[in-house]
């Protein structure tokens, strides 16, 4: 039986597990990576520590995990130095700190530091919680000092109020221990051992009485339950009209009917499909598979339970028991009727296939037949027992028990077999709803002549349905299953006739479910295509309020934002998949509505991008290509907005006041720099390689081999561990940055610095640097521009010139 599984690819859940970790007491954290050696540079910072310490995200990205930007007067030298070694030594920390917020007001914040590992026991992350004591902290002082002027003033007292105001003193002093004792088990049975999350591809953790809702088993247990449903379709009605009837007039036992042993086996069934469903897994609104035992038991509780339990009591078991019951017994049994909601439930699942979805709606229409067969029985029955003398020797039923020389003598004496009546009450009313009928079972009472209208209206609108519209009812009611099942067609011809290797196929196949069960379908560009152009446009602003919102565009005009926003496109993300790849050309900027991904360079982790960032790169002048310098891979699936370079340069040109603007504004809204040719300062690369050394004593000729001088070398940078150091490298080495820049391992043409930013990109080269469009390059200051430098015969290798 055709069911959704569901999205079933492995995630990285890493910051969800971190947010549930920190949901009901504080969620101030940041992540900070344990690879490289020049500190430990912060690749998530959540919202509550940038609301907390007043910085952005953009500001605190590639920082190190020290913390040295929340440093102040009243920071302890020895809380500084217990850090640095937990981290050096990848061990737990906890302690109070005194930070200064961005504004330069001081704070005391409960500080907790945990290495995360991943599934090779490797230490791979920080997890850094503050918590703001400040408070707390601020009563200790003022009861301390509280304390001893109340023993001052006390001093003169009798013996009596002495002793009372030191048995104070003792009880206040031993709920504040207490106090902080409670205190510090909160971040306790926050970060315990066995619950911290590893960074890792979380593998679905299920109980192994858990039933997966997609497997054989289930499959065919569904379809024993179809046939099982049918089944009571069929003898519930049969029995109370036939069956029950028939002991009653002949005063048989109830034990006599032939069909209890299968329908008490029916009831099992269903009672024991009522406790399956308790332990099998469905699919969410948002397309996660559920594994979870509580959340199973309330889905299903919410649903389908009590029309199941109310379909599966047991009432033949009071017939197997030989317990007396009366008529209104045989009518609560058609409560098992409810299971049929099930079936038109699934009936979906079978749209993709003609023969199936023509069978079943045959088999409604003859299970209609059967029903009313057992319907036009119960009337004839009525009208011999009534004993009217005007209709009781008119009726169908006396009239079939003439023809079959079995008349009736009274109501109970007579009459023609079970078997006989029910296949004319069956011809006759598949007659009936087929065409008018052949006149040989006929209607002669009044009861029996509107019930026969009755079924020709219904006849007549089966037959018209049914049998006259069933290309137009499954084009109608499926057309957008019908595309999905196309779509699907032919992507899997595709894969044949090309014969892609079994993982490019899983990667599609996996790809379009995803992007269907975001979409259904849907080309938002297709649907609004025939719109004019200004409801276009404030559809695609509602649509895109969420990347519009940034405050990279809070200066642009309406006119600027309804532009971009007709640019504006979303994509779809599946765990694992790259969506930029180092060295390639960057053709868009990425915002991520949801999900999380990661930036890697050279297998190390330069930062975690989660809801609300922003990935890409600002624009250069001249329209040169933009070449990636990291890979970016999703961690879980992840919904994203983008617009294109191209699109961005055509808008920014038809607005060239807003221009200048953006292109100053963008670096402090990228959470990450994609833009090759700028260095992060815990790139790899950076830290990687030695820096170069200045060469003291005699200058250094040009020979065709490079030779390095025996001078004694000292470094050129100092330790990049302090954020204080950052700003000011190139106020503190002038020209000789620019110059050693150039002569770093001559890779790429002349670097300088213009300058800091808060940015996580403080080293630009001068090819790439950040510059506004052409149409703004008078606005700078060309003073700045550092001197065209020809690089010196002291290289590793010669100037590679070839384009890149």
């Amino acid at each position: 039986m055709p069911v959704m599984k569901g999205l079933l690819a492995p995630q990285n859940t890493f910051l969800d597990t971190i947010a549930n970790h920190f949901d009901g007491t504080h969620c101030n954290f940041l992540l900070g990576n344990t690879q490289g050696s020049c500190g430990y540079p912060i690749v998530y910072c959540s919202d509550g520590f940038c609301e907390l310490t007043g910085f952005v995200r953009t500001e605190v990205m590639q920082k190190t995990c020290t913390c040295r930007f929340l440093h102040g007067a009243e920071t302890s030298e020895n809380v500084i130095q217990q850090v640095d070694k937990a981290l050096e030594g990848q061990q737990e920390y906890q302690g109070e700190v005194c930070f200064y917020r961005k504004n330069g007001n001081p704070f005391w914040c409960l500080l907790d530091i945990v290495p995360i590992k991943n599934e090779k026991g490797e230490v791979v992350l920080f997890l850094l919680s503050f918590k703001d004591v400040s408070e707390s902290h601020g009563k200790k002082y003022r009861c301390t000092q509280r304390d001893g002027e109340a023993w001052l003033r006390k001093s003169g007292q009798s013996h009596f109020f002495q002793s009372r105001e030191r048995g104070r003193t003792i009880l206040h002093h031993l709920n504040r221990l207490f106090t902080k004792r409670n205190k510090k088990k909160l971040p306790n049975s926050v970060f315990q051992k066995p619950s911290l999350p590893e960074y890792k591809v979380a593998a679905v953790k299920r109980s192994r009485f858990i039933l997966l809702h997609y497997s054989m088993f289930k499959a065919l247990w569904d379809w024993l339950i179809l046939l099982a449903t049918f089944y009571v379709a069929v003898t519930v009605p049969y029995n109370v009209c036939f069956v029950s009837h028939d002991e009653d007039r002949d005063h048989r036992p109830l034990v006599s009917r032939s069909t209890i042993g299968s329908d008490i086996a029916v009831e099992m069934l269903f009672i024991l499909d009522i406790l399956l469903n308790f332990r099998t897994t469905f699919v969410s609104q948002s397309g996660q598979v559920v594994y979870d035992t509580r959340s199973i038991c309330l889905h299903y509780c919410t649903t389908w339970f009590f029309v199941d339990l109310i379909a599966a009591l047991p009432f033949d078991l009071l017939y197997a028991f030989n317990i007396t019951v009366t008529s209104l017994v045989h009518l609560l049994k058609t409560v098992r009727l409810l299971r049929l909601l099930r079936l038109l439930q699934k009936l979906d699942r079978y749209s993709q296939y003609s023969a199936v979805v023509l069978t079943l709606l045959m088999s409604v229409f003859a299970l209609l037949a059967h029903w009313m067969a057992c319907v036009w029985y119960i009337i004839g029955r009525k009208e011999i027992e009534s004993g009217d003398p005007v209709t009781w020797d008119i009726g169908w039923l006396q009239e079939l028990g003439k023809r079959l020389e079995t008349p009736y003598i009274n109501s109970t004496v007579g009459g023609p077999s079970l078997p006989s009546a029910y296949i004319a009450s069956l011809y006759f009313t598949l007659s009936s709803l087929t065409s008018v009928g052949f006149g040989n079972v006929c209607a002669n009472t009044d009861a029996e002549k509107i019930f026969s209208i009755c079924i020709m209206l219904m006849g007549a609108l089966m037959h018209a349905v049914v049998f006259g519209n069933v290309t137009a009812i499954i084009q109608r009611m499926y057309s957008r299953r019908s595309l999905y099942h196309t779509r699907m067609k032919d992507l899997k011809d595709f894969i044949r006739v090309h014969r892609l290797p079994q993982q490019l196929k899983q990667r599609m196949l996996e790809y379009f479910q995803a992007t269907w069960s975001v979409n259904n379908g849907i080309n938002t560009n297709e649907l609004l295509h025939d719109f004019p152009d200004e409801l276009r446009a404030d559809i695609t602003m509602h649509l895109n309020k969420d990347i519009l919102q940034l405050p990279v565009f809070e200066r642009a005009s309406r006119g600027c934002l309804r532009s971009l926003s007709l640019h504006i496109k979303t994509s779809f993300c599946a765990p694992g998949e790259y969506l930029i790849r180092q060295g390639d050309a960057l053709q868009a900027n990425y915002f991520v509505c949801s999900g999380s991904l990661e930036v890697l360079k050279d297998g190390m982790v330069l930062a975690i991008l989660g809801k609300g960032d922003l990935i890409g790169a600002d624009l250069p002048e001249h329209d040169k290509v933009i070449k990636t310098n990291a890979d970016v891979k999703a961690l879980t699936y992840c919904d994203l907005q983008y617009i294109s370079v191209r699109a961005l340069r055509e808008v920014l040109g038809l607005y060239p006041e807003y221009c200048s603007r953006f292109s100053l504004d963008i670096h402090h809204n990228l959470t990450y720099n994609l833009r090759e040719g700028i260095f992060h300062l815990f790139s790899p690369q950076f830290m990687d390689h030695k820096l170069p050394y200045i060469i003291q004593g005699a200058d250094v000729k040009h020979t065709d081999h490079v030779k390095y001088s025996q001078h004694q070398r000292l470094p050129l940078l100092q330790s990049m561990g302090s954020p204080v150091h950052q700003p000011c490298l190139s106020t503190l080495l002038g020209e000789e940055l620019r110059h050693i820049c150039a002569l770093q391992l001559c890779r790429s043409p002349a670097q300088g610095s213009r300058g800091c930013s808060p940015s996580p990109q403080p080293f630009f080269s001068e090819e790439f640097s950040p510059s506004p469009l052409p149409s703004l390059t008078s606005d700078l200051d060309l003073n700045h521009r550092p001197a065209k430098l020809m690089p010196s015969g002291s290289c590793i290798s010669p100037l590679n010139l070839s384009p890149r």
